[in-house]
């Protein structure tokens, strides 16, 4: 069993950055792949980036190509998702997922089979 808890959202205005932690407990996910998610009101929750279990590899959703950046520290069971530039449309719950093997993810949402309870960004225009 795996439990994930997301930290460091906030409110930011346009143009600032934050960075979200999500820590992995009850079972190690250093050897898995770790995306994050995100939804906003009345939207499906979309693909915002993965990582490879060992950090060598990511993606990302073009809308978030070269703002955002994730990385992780496995001896800390964490990943992060560094966001800079934020707009007012990156204002959603964002969730961290492990994903069921230790390649890099899709953004798929079959791929992934814990997720942490998400947590609030807000950028005011």
């Amino acid at each position: 069993q795996v439990h994930l808890v997301e930290s460091g959202g906030g409110l930011v205005q346009a143009g600032g950055s934050l960075r979200l932690s999500c820590v992995g407990s009850g079972s190690t996910v250093s050897t898995y792949g770790l995306g994050w998610f995100r939804q906003a009101p009345g939207k499906d929750r979309e693909f915002v980036g993965s990582i490879s279990w060992n950090g060598r590899r990511t993606d990302y959703a073009e809308s978030v190509e070269g703002r955002f950046t994730i990385s992780r520290d496995n001896a800390k069971n964490t990943v992060y998702l560094q966001m800079n530039s934020l707009k007012p449309e990156d204002t959603a719950l964002y969730y961290c997922a492990k994903a069921r093997g230790g390649g890099l993810p899709t953004p798929r949402l079959y791929e992934y089979d814990y997720w942490g309870e998400g947590t609030q960004v807000t950028v005011s225009s």
